[in-house]
């Protein structure tokens, strides 16, 4: 069973069209169709599994963000860089507020928690993945919920952040009217996307492992973001690279693209692709995946 979505989940536009088909190739092996948005640009998954069945869609090895063990060797590559990408998001957080109070929604294994708590942060994590909610609260037995209605109603936060996470929301509008009701005045949201209009995702077209259907719900530009901010009554502060991104995303990509090809061939393909959509990104916002740091007004 699925559901069609009428009208644009960000912007309620009915100006809706049909946009590509995209292939599942970590799961099902279907193809989904992504609508665009004609007024604020947002791609969309149309029609789409609904929250209770899209479970079995992450259930595959390869989904290294719920899982914490290392069974190969791109997934011990992949977690060398997230240790080092940990670091440079409490350094974020820190450039921010200086060790307060900090709400990360889709917390997944709970590393980055566990860090930032490290450096002295109050923290909650919100995780709703059974298996990865498991893995985090073995290391942070109290701070880690299922849903944002396990929160205290009048909990708030100076930093709440979202890596890689806004793009697997259901219900986008009301969990993230949600979010900002849990923020202090003057207080920000770090929400990390990947970007459909990189060097990289138009290399690989429809293969572009970034589009990762179905779970990723939607695919936000620039634009898109911009109408995020007006809906939500953001201010954008800023916009950081993520530089790391183009190279997992492509090596991804290219397993896609080329199946057949041999391990060696594939890591020198995607470190060539990776280093080439950096260099043509030439400023934050263009990137494989960028942070937003918006401020509520």
């Amino acid at each position: 069973m699925s559901e069609r979505l009428l009208k644009c989940p960000l912007c309620k536009s009915g100006n809706i069209l049909n946009h590509q088909l995209v292939k599942d190739h970590a799961v099902s092996k279907k193809e989904f169709t992504l609508c665009r948005c004609g007024d604020c640009t947002l791609l969309f998954t149309n029609p789409r599994p609904t929250e209770e069945e899209i479970g079995p869609y992450y259930d595959f090895k390869e989904y290294y963000s719920h899982e914490d063990q290392v069974r190969s060797f791109t997934q011990w590559l992949y977690q060398k860089i997230r240790k080092s990408s940990i670091r440079r998001k409490v350094g974020l957080i820190d450039s921010l507020v200086k060790r307060g109070s900090l709400l990360d929604y889709g917390c997944g294994t709970g590393e980055f928690l566990q860090e930032a708590k490290r450096q002295h942060w109050n923290i909650h994590g919100i995780e709703p993945s059974e298996k990865a909610r498991i893995q985090a609260i073995g290391k942070l037995p109290t701070e880690v919920l299922g849903t944002l209605d396990e929160l205290p109603e009048l909990e708030t936060y100076d930093v709440i952040t979202l890596f890689h996470v806004l793009e697997h929301i259901h219900s986008l509008r009301k969990t993230v009217k949600k979010l900002v009701n849990h923020l202090k005045s003057n207080s920000y949201v770090v929400i990390a996307v990947p970007n459909p209009e990189s060097a990289d995702a138009t290399h690989y077209g429809s293969d572009w492992a970034g589009y990762d259907v179905p779970r990723h719900l939607y695919h936000f530009s620039q634009k898109s973001m911009t109408a995020f901010q007006e809906q939500f009554g953001l201010e954008l502060v800023r916009i950081d690279p993520l530089v790391y991104d183009s190279y997992y995303v492509s090596l991804l990509s290219e397993g896609y693209k080329n199946p057949k090809a041999g391990l060696l061939t594939r890591y020198f393909k995607a470190f060539k692709q990776g280093y080439r959509s950096n260099q043509r990104a030439g400023k934050p916002g263009n990137y494989s995946s960028n942070i937003f740091i918006f401020k509520k007004k």
